[in-house]
């Protein structure tokens, strides 16, 4: 809910940070940077203290982030307080899926990621309209101030029904963790600044070379260490390789889509932050109703099939956003969002399945590792990309100020980036995850 909760408020909040609100996307990025740094480490921090012990620290964590957004009053402090959410937020997500993993049996993980996904998926149906709600009625401050409770209760499952699981993890890479943890950041912000005017071009390319050069580091240093804090041996294997190159790309296109729609409707089209967060959050509610038919889907045309298939029909629904004009009946929007959230949520359920298919349990925390931090940074990297052709549209189109059709570009572009998931998944083999669609034997 966090984070689609801000993208409605994003042109509101820009307004009262002085900030154009394209700048704002750092707000969104420096959460991903924060996520991009510390899940490397979370995996072997959930095996050295325990999974209970991380989690309700990653919640406080989180929690005192939220309160930090809530008091800022300038862009600075703002990013500074969604980088400590992101440092919450970075615990939470590998911590649970490493739980879910070593608790179910892969035949039945299908089922299992499906309900793990369902409560998941509330959130972007909730943030939106929630967002836009207290935005337009209220003020942008009570937006962040909504996780104290949420987070609090939180705390009180995570204690009653999470047990502290640990395993041993042997010594921690802080080599690696230097190398990783410099690269991303440095890689990430550096595009995330393109366009935003407060760098220099100098430094801007400067930032992303040696961001550049610092993971090209880490990948030297993995082929030598003997416990790396992000394997990335486990690329060998062919559904987990397809699963994490092939998830990158899809996750650029479809980590635009909240920042991207948002301002579409609020500063093209010149809807409210409520209408536009209705707008978004159909998506979500497309993409509850694909869970119930996800599992037979996979058991009747199989991992390969559906991966190829459906990034196509994904990446043109994404595309199709950008056809969208001020004349354009919000009913009609309505439907085609929601239509379009059925083909991504078939598409996370079979990328977040398959990535276990032929991982070993010892394998588990550094293979959740290694995919999150994949994840995060391309669903950050999604954000900058989307922000960067939305400003060379508007400056290629002569406008001074951002108008409705600066963005079917940039929809355009995410669209294809989705779509182009399709090369890593080509070459599965056609019996891919069939441990996974396996029928689950009776208790």
């Amino acid at each position: 809910m966090d984070a689609t909760v801000i993208t409605t408020s994003l042109p509101a909040l820009a307004h009262d940070l002085g900030q154009n609100p394209i700048t704002l996307k750092l707000a969104l990025t420096s959460y991903v940077v924060g996520l991009g740094i510390f899940i490397p480490i979370s995996g072997w921090t959930a095996d050295r203290f325990g999974a209970r012990r991380v989690f309700t620290a990653a919640i406080t964590v989180f929690m005192a982030g939220s309160l930090c957004c809530a008091l800022s009053d300038s862009l600075l402090g703002f990013v500074a307080a969604r980088f400590l959410q992101g440092i919450g937020g970075a615990m939470m997500v590998p911590v649970g899926r490493i739980v879910i993993f070593r608790t179910i049996p892969k035949a039945e993980l299908i089922r299992a990621i499906g309900y793990l996904t369902v409560p998941a998926l509330l959130g972007p149906v909730i943030g939106p309209p929630l967002g836009g709600f207290i935005t337009t009625y209220f003020h942008w401050r009570w937006i962040f101030l909504i996780n104290i409770p949420i987070s609090l209760v939180g705390l009180f499952l995570a204690s009653r029904y999470l047990e502290n699981w640990r395993e041993d993890c042997g010594a921690l890479d802080i080599a690696g963790f230097a190398l990783s943890a410099s690269g991303s950041a440095l890689l990430m912000l550096g595009f995330a600044l393109v366009g935003s005017g407060l760098a220099a071009a100098w430094i801007i390319v400067a930032m992303c070379a040696a961001g550049t050069g610092l993971l090209v580091g880490y990948w030297r240093h993995a082929q030598r260490a003997a416990q790396p804090l992000l394997d990335l041996r486990l690329l060998a294997i062919p559904t987990f390789r397809a699963s994490v190159l092939g998830g990158s790309l899809f996750r650029i296109g479809l980590g635009a889509v909240p920042f991207l729609l948002p301002l579409a409707l609020q500063e093209g089209m010149g809807r409210n932050a409520f209408s536009s967060g209705l707008v978004t959050c159909a998506s979500a509610l497309g993409a509850i109703s694909m869970k119930a038919i996800a599992g037979p889907v996979l058991h009747r045309f199989g991992y390969r099939t559906v991966l190829l298939y459906n990034a196509l029909f994904a990446g043109l629904a994404i595309a199709s956003y950008g056809l969208f004009t001020m004349t354009t009946p919000l009913w009609l929007m309505l439907a085609v969002v929601l239509f379009g959230g059925l083909f991504p949520s078939l598409q996370f359920t079979s990328l977040n399945t398959i990535v276990y298919a032929d991982i070993r349990d010892e394998q588990a925390s550094r293979a959740t590792s290694l995919a999150s931090v994949v994840q995060q940074l391309s669903l950050g990297m999604g954000v900058t990309i989307a922000g960067v052709a939305l400003q060379l549209s508007n400056a290629w189109q002569g406008h001074s100020h951002i108008e409705a059709s600066d963005f079917w570009p940039a929809f355009l572009v995410i669209g294809l980036f989705s779509a182009a998931s399709v090369f890593p998944t080509r070459r599965l083999p056609h019996n891919a995850g069939c441990a996974l669609t396996a029928a689950p034997q009776d208790a």
